[in-house]
């Protein structure tokens, strides 16, 4: 099959996949998007959003949509990395046996990952990266495809332990979830109050989600489009010849190159999802928010004046 009906196919993929995860998810269009391009182009996403927004239930659903095995770890002060990783025991011939953790999965919910210690939370980071653990010195690999979803509550602070910039740098996306509008929540709360379950069904297989993660791999980008990533992320680094004014003024830390590489590889899925053979500037446009909100870091004259990230990025363009 060539690439250009790949691509065709992908877009007829993707809308039908909307269509059934709009059967149980309400709203929430952009939400969704952004996880499954984060998921074709093979990288994490951070869901920042208060308690009772369905974060668990999206997930769920669209795991279930694509065909692929789902596990929810609950992050709380105690957890321990083998909770996550999985241990070895001694069975009944006196041998040591690996029991696999929750993290053996293709989709893991790592909800709260804030109210962990560092020590656990790197252990889920290492699977993060190199899509294999380690356990008392043996090597196990993961399921491909896999996929981390982090979720992280903005309200309660206190007894939380926030990631560190070099860790949220491994998720691709930071998304943003958002109350319904007043129409949506009247619709999730009709949807979720009558006696009847909608059913999801699989449209995907693993190894067609791996094919789509190569032939976004494959979609060719122009140069121009490369030198406009790389001046964009360029620019939100204080101090450098292509900061802006209002980078310099309110901006502590700017983004690093895995940016430009997540910019690039998240243009090329959104173009594709949209029937474009080859990203322009309005892809990267699409898709820096989510890429960049959480690797721009604000300083305290930012807080101070109400400057929002969003409004920093906005700023870029």
């Amino acid at each position: 099959m060539s690439d250009v009906t790949a691509v065709e196919n992908l877009v007829k993929k993707h809308t039908a996949l909307k269509q059934e995860i709009a059967k149980v998810i309400i709203g929430q269009e952009q939400v969704i998007d952004e996880i499954l391009l984060s998921i074709y182009s093979g990288g994490h996403a951070l869901l920042i959003g208060v308690p009772g927004l369905a974060k668990t239930l999206m997930v769920n659903t669209i795991a279930t949509a694509l065909g692929l095995k789902f596990k929810r770890i609950q992050f709380t002060p105690d957890l321990m990395p083998s909770d996550i990783l999985g241990s070895e025991i001694l069975d009944n011939n006196r041998e040591f046996k690996f029991l696999k953790g929750p993290v053996f999965a293709n989709i893991i919910l790592a909800d709260e990952i804030n109210r962990t210690p560092p020590k656990t939370q790197s252990a889920l980071l290492e699977a993060m990266q190199e899509r294999a653990v380690t356990v008392a010195g043996n090597h196990y690999k993961l399921d491909l495809p896999y996929f981390v979803l982090a979720t992280q509550n903005p309200i309660e602070q206190e007894g939380t332990y926030p990631l560190p910039e070099a860790q949220l740098d491994r998720f691709m996306f930071a998304i943003e979830l958002d109350y319904p509008s007043f129409e949506e929540e009247v619709e999730v709360v009709k949807a979720t109050t009558a006696d009847e379950v909608q059913g999801v069904n699989p449209l995907f297989t693993a190894n067609e989600i791996i094919d789509i993660q190569h032939l976004v791999r494959r979609v060719p980008v122009a140069d121009n489009v490369v030198e406009y990533t790389v001046k964009l992320v360029g620019k939100t680094r204080p101090g450098s010849e292509l900061a802006t004014e209002m980078v310099n003024h309110y901006v502590d830390w700017g983004a690093g190159p895995r940016a430009s590489q997540n910019l690039i590889l998240a243009a090329k899925a959104h173009a594709a999802i949209n029937g474009k053979y080859s990203p322009d500037i309005e892809d990267i446009q699409a898709v820096a928010f989510g890429i960049l909100r959480h690797r721009v870091l604000k300083n305290y004259k930012a807080d101070a004046e109400g400057i929002s990230v969003e409004k920093i990025i906005s700023s870029l363009f």
